[in-house]
């Protein structure tokens, strides 16, 4: 007898019947003698509805008040789940985040998990109860229902699992597991059966939308094996486990397109220790996460900065750049939103040289200039402007090998 967390996201709940149907799938596990703990998201495209109602009523809700809103998403799904499976015939239960509780630090729409106390879960498990978590949120301190940001609700199925030492995570989705790129955009990408967790980590938080980039560190650090799976079609699926576990070592695993990236340049700054961290901790302190980097060399004890943000936060950003700006002198601020990243991703490209060349020759041959420049053991990422994107990605797709084969035409 296995315990399994399973994890549906919106398109798996988006309507009474998709509900019904988890409810059957979870009865085949069940019948098989294996213990099931459920993680919901919010049915379909309700927390996009709900922000446009609060949107409508003002442009700039209280953080507080908007997750006490959006996490009313994923409560419905749960109890809607529970009535379900008791219809028939199992014993189910409902928990909202508070509920566990699934305890958060205070930081509205992009909470961090502080503890989580099984008591709750394992006494429901022990009286043949199937738990059915709301997703996506928790409780601060003080009470206020907090919220783990967008794909929250992968990262509350997989500390789960960790601390119920759960046998397995399965991440049910309208896909059924990773390619090696965005189907729409690369017609013949390859199915991915198993990769390492660090791969899918720099794929997620490169662009691939398939699973959440915290979700994907928290299964990293307490070893949680995760499974990626279509809900609805077919039976491929792609196995996230430990880098030893992966024998299809290809040297790029896959290639992304992250298109919600903005640059901005500080112009001309004084070049005297301190001055980078003055510019970059407001950003700091106000959550918003600064990626790729570039300093020039210094041209008169002058220099230009260079970084590229989430355009979500590129307002924020914006003015707390310019305050700083104006304190230390800079000759002027620019920034530039019309711009993407794309990435090749794999664990070979730490023992295979020459990678990045071929990345930079296949960009070249479709006449795309590379603006910025990331290096790590597994990744290559090169900021170009926005129109090049899925051209680029088409190009260093097919460069490292990673279109499916074409079928052989009939013969006559």
């Amino acid at each position: 007898m296995a315990l399994i967390v399973q994890k549906y996201g919106g398109t798996s709940v988006a309507s009474l019947d998709h509900i019904r149907k988890v409810a059957m799938n979870v009865n085949i596990n069940r019948e098989k003698g294996n213990q099931v703990v459920l993680v919901v998201s919010a049915m379909g495209d309700q927390t996009d509805q709900l922000i446009a109602m609060a949107s409508e009523i003002t442009s700039s809700p209280s953080l507080r008040e908007q997750d006490a809103l959006l996490a009313t998403g994923e409560q419905v799904c749960a109890a809607l789940l529970a009535m379900t499976l008791e219809s028939m015939g199992h014993k189910a239960k409902s928990y909202t985040g508070s509920q566990l509780p699934l305890m958060t630090d205070n930081v509205h729409t992009k909470a961090r998990i502080v503890d989580l106390p099984t008591g709750t879960l394992l006494q429901a498990l022990s009286e043949g109860v199937i738990p059915v978590i709301a997703g996506f949120q928790g409780a601060a301190e003080d009470g206020s229902i907090t919220t783990l940001g967008r794909g929250g609700s992968d990262t509350t199925a997989v500390a789960l699992a960790a601390k119920l030492e759960a046998d397995y995570c399965e991440i049910y989705t309208d896909v059924d597991g990773v390619y090696t790129a965005d189907p729409n955009i690369c017609p013949r990408a390859l199915h991915i059966k198993k990769m390492s967790y660090q791969e899918m980590l720099e794929l997620a938080g490169l662009g691939a939308k398939v699973m959440h980039v915290r979700s994907v560190e928290l299964a990293q650090k307490y070893q949680v094996p995760l499974v990626v799976k279509s809900t609805f079609k077919g039976n491929k699926q792609t196995w996230i486990i430990n880098e030893e576990g992966v024998m299809e070592n290809s040297i790029i695993k896959g290639v992304t397109l992250e298109k919600d990236v903005s640059k901005v340049s500080l112009i001309r700054i004084p070049d005297r220790p301190g001055i980078a961290h003055q510019i970059l901790a407001p950003l700091a302190e106000a959550a918003i996460n600064v990626d790729m980097i570039i300093q020039n060399v210094s041209i008169d004890n002058y220099a230009d900065l260079t970084f590229t943000i989430p355009t979500t936060d590129l307002g924020k950003a914006s003015e707390l750049v310019n305050q700083v700006a104006r304190e230390i002198g800079a000759l002027e601020v620019r920034a530039n939103n019309n711009i993407v990243k794309v990435s090749a991703v794999g664990i070979g490209i730490k023992t295979n040289p020459g990678v990045a060349a071929r990345m930079f020759k296949a960009l070249s041959a479709e006449n795309i200039n590379i603006q910025m420049i990331s290096t790590s053991e597994y990744r290559i990422s090169c900021v170009i402007e926005e129109k090049y994107g899925e051209l680029a990605v088409r190009a260093v797709h097919h460069t490292f090998g990673l279109d499916e084969p074409k079928e052989p035409a009939p013969s006559e």
